[in-house]
């Protein structure tokens, strides 16, 4: 989960677009797999069985929502509840923003997989529950600070848009965007963390960075699957790599909409940014991790498509830097704006 701000910030638009309302987006296959392709996903089956499944958890073992909130069934419920509000009550505005774009996010993720699993070679088929939206929003909702049923509608919004895929119909692209967006959300999810302690709510603490956990364990599982394709394809992966970097990695959730604001993603992810939550500069980082995990410049005997694509990704994170320096000298002085999930209450971009 965690807001994804592509290359770089850019100055602050305060001109609101004319009002459309958010319209249905339809998916479209460009492409199918080679079956030479598919086959290489068949045989990673028993690789998968013994390097990878180990990152997933039975349910008898997972945590559960229930675990980090006030007990319903308890005769210190309330106390309890009045507890977890006086917490909340010292951290800002701005916080509640990401938070609530954070667990927005979380609650499609159900939709976002069966997109996933429309992908040649990708199906999923663990069934895993959505702790991680089930706790936020259920913390959220006894926290007294947002405003649950714009929330609601939000959330409601961005299910019935889709999700607008990068990962068109190949599981290169697909794995390749999910190493990099379940690190993200692992940085997004740490940092909130870090801000929640910072200001005095050790619990919520402890809940963010519990889904950090488990976001840094997806991660791991799926950047292990790219690592197997570069050994087995260097050079398909690689071509895959530098366009999905090409089409830049975007949160999913970024056709959100609360009915009223056509640019709320890019509100929310200014948010972030200011906050120090998900940076461009973390969206370097996060590449220049991948290009070293994966060893994409060791990489030898490719095609000359090949090599033009491991010299792109190789050098894209310094340049990301760079325009994002460039870019922050010439920012304007950030507006603040009211946000329709915390009662129209304004934060600073």
């Amino acid at each position: 989960m965690a807001s994804t701000l592509g290359s770089g910030s850019k100055e602050v638009e305060t001109v609101k677009k004319p009002f459309s309302p958010p319209r249905e987006v339809h998916v479209q296959v460009t492409h199918s797999m080679p079956p030479q392709k598919i086959e290489i996903f068949k045989a990673l089956e028993d690789w998968a069985e013994n390097n990878i499944l180990f990152h997933l958890k039975p349910v008898e073992k997972c945590w559960q929502p229930q675990d980090f909130l006030p007990d319903p069934a308890s005769d210190g419920f309330h106390d309890e509840v009045k507890e977890l509000r006086e917490r909340a009550n010292e951290i800002p505005d701005d916080y509640f923003v990401v938070l609530v774009g954070d667990m927005i996010t979380e609650e499609a993720l159900p939709t976002y997989q069966t997109m996933l699993n429309t992908l040649d070679g990708m199906p999923d088929e663990t069934g895993a529950k959505n702790r991680h939206g089930d706790l936020l929003n259920k913390y959220l909702y006894l926290s007294g600070r947002v405003d649950m049923r714009q929330i609601e509608k939000t959330t409601q919004y961005l299910i019935g848009s889709g999700m607008d895929p990068r990962t068109e119909n190949s599981p290169y692209l697909g794995f390749i965007y999910t190493s990099f967006q379940e690190r993200a959300t692992f940085i997004s999810h740490g940092n909130t963390a870090r801000l929640a302690r910072e200001h005095g709510d050790l619990k919520l603490a402890q809940i963010c960075s519990t889904i950090a956990s488990d976001e840094k364990r997806h991660a791991t599982a799926y950047t292990k699957i790219v690592e197997r394709l570069f050994e087995i394809d260097p050079d398909g992966t690689v071509l895959a790599f530098a366009d999905m970097m090409r089409k830049k990695i975007s949160m999913p959730a970024h056709l959100m909409y609360d009915g009223r604001d056509n640019n709320l993603f890019e509100h929310f992810s200014f948010v972030a940014q200011h906050l120090g939550v998900y940076t461009a500069r973390d969206y370097a980082d996060i590449l220049e991790h991948l290009v070293h995990r994966w060893k994409v410049a060791d990489l030898t005997g490719l095609s000359s498509e090949g090599q033009n694509a491991q010299d792109y990704v190789c050098g894209l994170a310094p340049r990301i830097r760079w325009l994002e320096e460039r870019t922050q000298g010439r920012a304007k002085q950030a507006p603040r704006i009211p946000f329709i999930w915390i009662y129209d209450r304004e934060v600073q971009l």
